[in-house]
């Protein structure tokens, strides 16, 4: 999470114009009929967005303006499907706001880093398992909850880099040549919360999770007819 001092006009107005599509997008494909309907997907929207605003207030503020706090957003994509993920995240991120503890200006920005980025990596990862089809239930969750999540981890944080190196505000440390080791201590942590999560809830809720086909991963084993 970046603070709005550290960053240009440009960079808040531009963050903003790419936030604020994805939002529309999000409303309007959003299944609004189905989540009137169905006091189950309402608890689970509310539940995760109480979750996330949690989540993200477990962070390490610097003094230059910089916070660092795990993501959780490939879990919460593959929980409610990318529409209710960026309507989820953007409550709970107005729920941060209000406490203070991210700054308004700042709120397109850091939504490309945290909802936009994770959100995408997430579906389209999603997607491909879904067109290979395989019947292994853990493809699923390592190439949709592992794997993407440590993707996210690494490519939220090189854009969070890059948007600062280009307005040229914030003064790098000058150990950011030694970068590439402090990816790891990112990268695990957020595929293993992301991770443990999908598991527990393909084990003990699959019909939870919009994205997984219970049908195809836990169905019994595939017999040969002609034996």
């Amino acid at each position: 999470m970046i603070a709005a001092a550290l960053l240009s006009a440009s960079s808040l107005w531009l963050g903003a114009l790419l936030f604020l599509p994805l939002l529309l997008a999000a409303l309007w494909h959003a299944p609004w009929v189905e989540l009137f309907s169905d006091f189950r997907r309402q608890h689970l929207l509310f539940g995760t967005v109480l979750a996330l605003f949690l989540l993200w207030l477990v962070r390490r503020d610097f003094p230059s303006g910089l916070s660092y706090h795990f993501i959780g957003m490939t879990a919460v994509t593959l929980l409610l499907d990318w529409p209710l993920a960026v309507l989820a995240a953007f409550v709970a991120q107005l729920g941060v706001a209000a406490l203070g503890r991210q700054d308004w200006l700042a709120l397109g920005v850091n939504g490309v880093l945290l909802i936009f980025i994770p959100v995408l990596i997430a579906e389209v990862c999603a997607r491909l398992v879904e067109r290979l089809q395989p019947r292994n239930l853990f493809v699923y969750i390592f190439f949709s909850g592992f794997f993407p999540a440590a993707l996210t981890a690494v490519l939220v944080l090189l854009a969070g880099l890059g948007v600062l190196l280009i307005d040229g505000i914030y003064q790098m440390p000058p150990w950011l040549d030694d970068f590439a080791g402090y990816l790891w201590l990112i990268m695990f942590p957020e595929a293993f919360i992301n991770g443990m999560v999908v598991t527990a809830l393909v084990v003990f809720y699959p019909d939870w999770l919009e994205t997984f086909n219970r049908t195809r991963y836990l169905q019994a084993p595939w017999k040969d007819e002609e034996r």
